[in-house]
């Protein structure tokens, strides 16, 4: 989703907090149990864009001009390609089936309104049936399922999970589920639309008020302009429902989210909760006990019918949820519907969109989240550090302050939401990913996420309607021109790719597999960043180290950030690690683990480690103790 202006003040306000920081403490060790879980590493791929190969990328252009995706697209030699990254989950974004403005009406499924449709294609978040799938994405739209059914099983196959997202905020605005089992309940058809709000309406409503599509604005137009019979600047809706977003506007504005429209989960207009609170020491409850909390309790409806969604996918097979702007619903409701969900399958993998750090450990702890977006601290760090705006300085603090939540913080480069690292708005570059990705993968013991397409420096140039350049578009059929000379006319073997995508895509399978076999990745950590920043000559805020161990396997990382410079020193191992890491004095070979063609020499002289270090441009070492 686009996000509400008050989360992007958030990442502002905490941007900015981390750029100021000036706290040079050096952090101790992290210390891990002896049973850490294995380092997971989730490929992100919007579904119906991955195996197009129709180049043609008209704007606004209809299915049939620009393409689309199927499910079938990912063969089992698709799938393998995938998993040589070290992908351990996919998240197939897009599945549940959402608004779109292609005609499917001899499937029994009516026409969505261009007025409430953002692009040709609709946004995933727009979800209008949470018990059926795309009907985009499917060779027969009949059979749909059942090729959805089947990519499951091939996933599972070439030993991979997979992950579907779930937008428990808000639904389409013409929600509208054929497919809902008997004995379930679509949302909103049981609702009092004649009061503003009740405890067990799906819905907030504007009593006496009829829905008014926005004034667009800035020559924006539903579908370009394109005459269609729907689109003539009216939506019926009566009476009006609360935007996604929040707006409480009969007409929303552009800016809103105003093709969606808000979940009630119980909370009153006037904040009151309609529902029991947990008791302030449930962070420390396992999923059993928040179950348990919650079997006798009175819920609102939206809270059972989300639980039964998630169930329906879990039944089907998925492995985890990705779950939309998480933060807008009240984290009581995650305690029920993820100790449900853990319940079935306690080995799920469960995401969540948050943005405000000072609610992450209430998710965590409280809500049952497995992981969260580390955006506003992590990301927004590091991309301002790429970019040639930031300090590496700012690091070593987010994980100190995280050390509890570490593992929880999922960390990622590019998403369907963020700006693509080669776009020029971003980066400008793919290479100045490469240290940010070595960051970013080995700090922690976190997942690791990239996008489609960031393994092949894709720079999302192409303007295709509704969706912005810098971004690949979420809204618009079209197809992805690094991914399509990858895919190769669905070889998928890189057979059209340039030398420089084939390049960055043997990095990051070096990077990512390397993160998922090494076990110093999941044991300790410890930053060496502020010890040589105070006492090593050259070495500045353009670099960035650490070091990992677990056992016998020792680890010295060192990323330069600079595009331009390379930067030799003396680099220090602190006597606190050297003894941690029982070295004696004397003299010991390290050797690069990404590349395996640099070596350097650690002396260790009355306790104190150092090591001669020259990192190009961009270039990174991951150092192993022979």
């Amino acid at each position: 989703m686009k996000k509400h202006l008050l989360l992007v003040a958030f990442a502002v306000f905490f941007s900015c907090k981390n750029q100021n920081q000036t706290d040079t403490t050096e952090p101790k060790p992290t210390m891990k149990t002896e049973n850490a879980p294995k380092k997971e590493v989730v490929y992100h791929v919007f579904t119906r864009l991955f195996g197009n190969t129709n180049t043609t990328n008209k704007p606004w252009g209809t299915l049939e001009e620009n393409g689309v995706g199927k499910f079938n697209d990912f063969t089992p030699e698709a799938l393998q390609a995938i998993k040589e990254l070290g992908t351990t989950y996919i998240w197939y974004t897009g599945v549940p089936h959402h608004a779109v403005i292609t005609d499917y009406t001899e499937y029994g499924i009516s026409n969505d309104d261009p007025d409430v449709v953002k692009g040709r294609a609709g946004s995933p978040y727009a979800v209008k049936d949470y018990y059926q799938v795309d009907p985009d994405m499917a060779v027969d739209p009949a059979k749909r399922m059942e090729e959805f059914e089947a990519l499951i099983k091939r996933t599972h196959d070439a030993g991979m999970k997979v992950i579907i997202d779930i937008v428990p905020n808000h639904v389409a605005r013409k929600y509208e589920s054929l497919n809902t089992p008997k004995g379930r309940v679509p949302f909103g058809a049981q609702d009092d639309n004649t009061v503003a709000y009740a405890k067990n309406n799906n819905f907030y409503y504007i009593p006496g008020e009829d829905f008014e599509v926005p004034v667009w604005q800035n020559g924006y137009q539903p579908l370009g302009g394109e005459q269609n019979a729907l689109a003539e600047g009216s939506f019926k809706e009566s009476p009006a429902k609360w935007t996604g977003n929040g707006s409480r506007a009969a007409q929303p504005d552009q800016n809103d989210w105003y093709e969606t429209v808000k979940i009630n989960y119980g909370v009153s207009p006037d904040g009151h909760k309609d529902f029991d609170e947990l008791p302030e020491d449930s962070g420390k409850w396992d999923y059993t006990k928040h179950a348990a909390f919650w079997k006798d309790k009175e819920i609102p409806a939206s809270w059972k019918q989300f639980k039964d969604i998630a169930l329906f996918w879990t039944e089907k097979g998925v492995d985890g949820f990705r779950f939309d702007m998480a933060e807008m619903v009240p984290v009581e409701f995650w305690s029920f519907m993820n100790s449900a969900i853990k319940t079935e399958n306690p080995d799920a993998f469960l995401l969540a969109e948050v943005y405000n750090p000072s609610m992450y450990r209430d998710y965590i702890f409280k809500g049952k989240m497995d992981y969260l977006y580390d955006k506003v601290e992590l990301y927004d760090t590091i991309k301002h550090v790429m970019q040639g705006q930031g300090s590496t300085d700012h690091i070593a603090p987010i994980i100190d302050h995280q050390k509890d939540i570490e593992i929880n913080m999922l960390h990622f480069l590019e998403n369907h939401d963020e700006q693509r690292i080669a776009s020029p708005d971003f980066a400008g570059s793919a290479e100045k990913g490469k240290p940010a990705m070595v960051v970013s993968a080995l700090i922690s013991t976190s997942p690791t996420m990239i996008y489609f397409g960031q393994e092949l420096g894709e720079p999302a140039e192409e303007d295709l309607g509704f969706g912005d350049p810098t971004r690949t578009s979420i809204f618009d059929y079209g197809s992805v021109p690094s991914v399509v000379r990858w895919v190769n006319d669905k070889k998928f073997d890189g057979g059209k790719s340039t030398q420089a995508e084939l390049e960055l895509r043997d990095f990051y399978k070096r990077v990512l597999n390397f993160s998922t076999e090494s076990p110093a990745i999941m044991g300790e950590y410890a930053d060496i960043h502020w010890h040589n920043r105070q006492n090593t000559e050259w070495y500045n805020d353009r670099v960035y180290s650490f070091v990992r161990w677990s056992g016998d396997d020792k680890l010295v990382i060192v990323s330069n950030f600079d595009a331009n410079d390379t930067f030799g020193f003396e680099l220090q191992i602190p006597e606190h690690i050297i003894e941690v890491w029982q070295l004696k004095d004397g003299d010991y070979t390290m050797t690069d683990q990404l590349y395996g063609k640099t070596s350097g020499n650690l002396k260790v002289e009355n306790g104190l480690g150092n090591m001669r270090v020259d990192v190009k441009p961009l270039e990174s070492f991951v150092f192993k103790l022979d």
